[in-house]
């Protein structure tokens, strides 16, 4: 008799066991084994444990192709979900050949599992997985298909439930139940105080600091006590939850006519607008994307206001980013004046306010919903549908993509879709949708890869800029493991170019998410090694870093409304010397529509006990050493910067925290 030894792991996910039957079949090159029940004395598969079992065969079933596992229910105890994480199956010969599953399986499933190291398509060299891998890509294709949201816009997954995702990339129960959770105490606070359902309008700033009790955070507390401060309205745009906006301007634009006498007063003493401009201390906030996009209806059927404005900002010798002149619509006119910090103090107040509530709509519809949710989605189905799971590239990007497209299915029905929490913003649903497919026409794959959006943003030396300088060093930190991974994977360019998994991923994301776009900059295919890498290396930092930095601190900043708010419910200012901080607060949106804004930032920037933390990979993928080890130094490399940042963050009066690895989820999960 020919023995093979069998380690089987159960995962240590909420009520990952199972009291079900096990059943396991192998598949060599010269036979395969009888159908055999795994069982021993006492209970099977219960959470986080590995079990040994021992598969007899009468001769050797040569190399090891397949395993065949079947979940078939106990005719005693009620069926349930099986959380199978991986077999380790030892050969006669002492080979021991990993098979991971780390997916749930159902009574009645049939789960057929590759082992061994990760291959291409190209280098399968036996009918039966060549036929299987054939049969795999049919079913994927089958089951993830791509639906158009809108005009404009990239395609989406066709499933419209959460219940019919695999439950492999749907929410752990652990996540789904301490995320309704939340919810419903924060609903229950608000319920009690008499805020959820209120209608009136703030009476006073001191009535807003109780909204939440126990939700305080050091920077929420300290923007409650500074938003009023331009320093620190300034240093928002590096280190804010938008930081990818602002460049260094050069030459005024024609439809921004600040005059020397405006800025004078807010320069260095003895300098002039001409000067500092020639030495690069002038920088532009130009929201002229939203010119034009329509809004919803306010309470009264009129209009809400948008303002597509601009803000010049000064970098003043003390390396402090100063707004010295906002204008609130492009066109300028009597009836658009440009504001400046001399002006009264709400009405200057009132400006920046209007142009943070631009800033907002950008950064929610735009660099946060768009480019990181909507965009990874298109790399997740385009992955599913392209890439066997043998491939390495799905083995290596599988755990980036962990509950995103759950995220987006059930953000799409409650929070950013037609009637959603977050469409109660100034655009709306239809104003969104327009803007969103607008700001994709204007993507670009340069703007996604933080080196170049620097150097075209003209941010190289801009003082006190954490944004930039954490993520540069990430960057180049998911770059060095990228090309570690990719490069042992692909020896050269012709592999890269004969392997059709591969060029089919990225010409699905071609198609599916820029449109076809060629003056998008977006690869259609891939030709070298180096393309891949940089792709990659874009992918991951967008799934990781770029995500936490939009997303993480939103709380922070959108907690205090007065900082930063998606509603502003009165029109701007159309002249000076009108306003006062009453005017201010009835601009404000009401009580009930701010607390849902405020509980919509605790939600997502919230963190929850499943949370995997960039450059961890609890799922053993990989065969192979080399990966193994790639992802060890990965993880080391991430640990020094996380120990650098926390650093650095002692000297600081406000931290920047949002690129510290430790902060940071290896996908985007909410």
């Amino acid at each position: 008799m020919t023995e093979y030894k069998l380690e089987v792991t159960t995962g240590d996910l909420q009520d990952a066991g199972t009291w079900d039957n096990i059943f396991i079949t192998l598949f060599g090159t010269e036979g395969q084994s009888e159908r055999t029940e795994l069982d021993n004395f006492g209970i099977d598969f219960t959470t986080g444990t590995t079990g040994n079992y021992t598969i007899s065969t009468n001769l050797s079933l040569g190399k090891l192709l397949l395993i065949k596992v079947e979940k078939d229910p106990s005719l005693i105890l009620p069926e349930n979900e099986w959380y199978f994480s991986k077999i380790v199956v030892t050969t006669p010969e002492g080979e021991a050949i990993l098979f991971p599953c780390y997916r749930w399986i159902s009574g009645g499933e049939l789960v057929e599992l590759r082992g061994g190291r990760a291959l291409k398509a190209f280098e399968e060299d036996h009918p039966m997985l060549i036929d299987h891998r054939k049969q795999e890509l049919i079913l994927s294709k089958n089951f993830y298909q791509w639906k158009h949201l809108a005009e404009g816009l990239n395609h989406i997954s066709h499933i419209n439930n959460v219940s019919d995702l695999p439950a492999e990339i749907r929410f752990s129960k652990s996540k789904a139940t301490e995320a309704g959770n939340l919810k419903r105490e924060i609903g229950i606070e608000l319920i009690l105080k008499g805020l959820l359902g209120s209608k009136e309008q703030w009476e006073s700033i001191d009535d807003m600091k109780n909204i939440f009790r126990w939700k305080k955070t050091t920077m929420s507390e300290y923007v409650t006590e500074h938003w009023k401060e331009d320093d620190f309205y300034g240093s928002q745009f590096l280190n804010g939850v938008n930081p990818n906006v602002i460049k260094r301007c050069s030459e005024l634009p024609p439809n921004f006519p600040v005059t020397e006498k405006m800025v004078k007063p807010f320069l260095e003493e003895g300098s002039s607008l001409k000067k500092e401009l020639k030495k690069g201390n002038i920088f532009l906030y130009d929201q002229k994307r939203l010119d034009g996009i329509p809004t919803r209806q306010d309470n009264n059927g009129g209009p809400l206001h948008v303002t597509p404005g601009l803000c010049l900002l000064y970098v003043n010798p003390e390396n402090k980013l100063m707004p010295i002149a906002i204008q609130l619509y492009q066109q300028p006119s009597e009836l658009n004046p440009i504001f400046l910090p001399s002006d009264l103090e709400t009405d200057w107040l009132l400006a920046k306010m209007f142009i943070k509530n631009a800033d907002a709509l950008d950064h929610q519809v735009v660099q946060h919903l768009l480019k990181t949710h909507y965009l990874t989605e298109v790399f997740i189905v385009a992955a599913l549908r392209s890439f066997s799971v043998i491939h390495p590239l799905y083995k290596l990007l599988f755990p980036h993509f962990r509950y995103t497209v759950h995220a987006n299915i059930g953000g799409r029905a409650n929070v950013f879709g037609p009637g959603g929490t977050l469409t109660k913003h100034s655009l709306g649903y239809d104003g969104q949708m327009v803007l969103m497919a607008k700001a994709l026409s204007e993507t670009t794959y340069s703007s996604l890869c933080l080196p170049e959006n620097i150097i075209a943003r003209g941010l190289e030396s801009i003082p006190n800029f954490y944004y930039r300088d954490d993520g540069l060093k990430m960057w180049n930190i998911i770059n060095s493991f990228v090309k570690a991974v990719v490069g042992y994977y692909y020896p050269s360019d012709s592999e890269v170019r004969k392997d059709t998994e591969l060029q089919e991923w990225i010409s699905e994301i071609f198609t599916h998410g820029f449109l076809g776009n060629t003056a998008s900059g977006f690869p259609a295919s891939f030709h070298t090694v180096e393309e891949v890498i940089k792709f990659i290396t874009m992918l991951i930092f967008t799934v990781t870093g770029q995500h936490a930095a939009v997303n993480n601190g939103q709380y922070d900043y959108y907690g205090w409304s007065l900082n930063q708010t998606l509603l502003l419910v009165k029109p701007p200012p159309t002249t000076k010397g009108q306003s006062s901080m009453k005017t201010i607060l009835e601009t404000l949106p009401d009580v009930n529509q701010t607390v849902i804004f405020s509980t919509l930032v605790w939600v997502l920037a919230d963190k929850y006990t499943d949370m995997i933390p960039m450059g961890a990979y609890p799922d053993e993928r990989f065969q192979e050493p080399a990966p193994k080890q790639m992802m060890k130094e990965f993880q080391a490399e991430l640990s020094d910067l996380s120990e650098a940042i926390s650093t650095r963050n002692l000297q600081l009066e406000i931290p920047y925290i949002y690129l510290n690895p430790t902060e940071i989820e290896s996908s985007i999960t909410l």
